[in-house]
């Protein structure tokens, strides 16, 4: 009877947290850690909660395409986990080797249009790891709908260095002009997968780090960051969802405070110097308190901004 009460409860949490959305992150990037921790207080061995945290990325797989997410991205093998015993480092080969090729066999990935792609220095992986990536990205290539990347001996620092080295190798090659190198130049050479900047990562287990993923697409972007207790085989959608609402609550507090600044900006000088301010004005408008807006309409409309602009 307690156990019935406890999943209603849970259900109606879940409902109400739902509701109280607006919006959705394009690109969810996540953590999953607590694997290991979740099948020693099992009792149990290693694989086992690896085993367990493959069926919570499945469930993770539905919430994202269920929500509208349109970009996935794992953090499934570092390139620190090549320091692991010879036995666990088999062990999750096997499993990322067996989950490859089902996720592209199923029938919920080619129904869902989901798009699987691997990044990081998947050249150091086993050949059989190789080969059913691979199999997965040919399988799932022409689809849109879902990305799912899946990082695998990826590392934020050896990715960055990695761009760094092919762009200073262009310029020694006279390749490269260095006053013509920007943010574009460096994005080509990083590895190719994530198709936009990351706006939330979410990290299970307790740890309070982002311990280097995605440096770039998500530092780049002041990317929403959710940590939580539960491990990753214990993570469930009500914990998706409140991850979510600390996206939600931080985009709208982004909004207030840039807005409050162009309003600033606009009372200030009130010059034609100003346009930019004005046109944020114009479009953040409705994150302002209410005592503010009338003020924001007088200043859009005293340099002539459109709201749509």
């Amino acid at each position: 009877m307690l156990a019935w009460v406890r999943q209603q409860a849970l259900s109606g949490y879940e409902r109400l947290l739902r509701w109280e959305l607006s919006g959705m992150p394009d690109h969810v990037a996540v953590i999953q850690d607590g694997n290991r921790r979740y099948a020693r207080n099992k009792g149990e061995g290693a694989t086992e909660g690896h085993r367990a945290g493959a069926e919570t990325t499945e469930a993770m797989l539905n919430w994202c395409d269920e929500l509208g997410v349109q970009e996935l991205t794992l953090y499934t093998f570092s390139t620190e986990n090549f320091d692991r015993p010879v036995n666990q480092r088999e062990a999750l080969f096997d499993l990322i080797e067996e989950k490859l090729y089902e996720f592209a066999d199923a029938d919920r990935v080619h129904e869902g249009e989901v798009k699987i792609r691997a990044i990081g220095e998947t050249q150091d992986l086993p050949g059989r790891v190789r080969t059913a990536i691979q199999y997965a990205e040919g399988r799932t290539r022409d689809y849109d709908e879902l990305q799912l990347n899946i990082a695998l001996a990826y590392g934020g620092r050896a990715e960055l260095l990695g761009a760094a080295r092919d762009v200073a190798r262009d310029v020694v090659y006279d390749d490269l002009d260095p006053d013509e190198i920007d943010a574009e130049t460096v994005e080509e050479r990083l590895y190719e997968g994530p198709s936009r900047d990351v706006d939330l990562i979410l990290r299970t287990g307790g740890a309070e780090r982002t311990s280097n993923f995605l440096p770039w697409h998500a530092n780049g972007n002041e990317a929403a960051v959710f940590f939580c207790t539960p491990y990753w085989p214990e993570f469930r959608k009500v914990d998706f969802l409140r991850a979510i609402r600390t996206y939600e609550s931080r985009e709208e507090s982004w909004r207030t405070a840039r807005a409050k600044r162009a309003l600033a900006l606009v009372r200030a000088m009130g010059s034609a110097e100003l346009d930019e301010a004005r046109s944020v004005l114009s479009r953040f408008r409705d994150a302002l308190p209410s005592e503010d807006r009338e003020a924001v309409t007088e200043a859009v409309d005293d340099g002539d901004v459109n709201p749509a602009d």
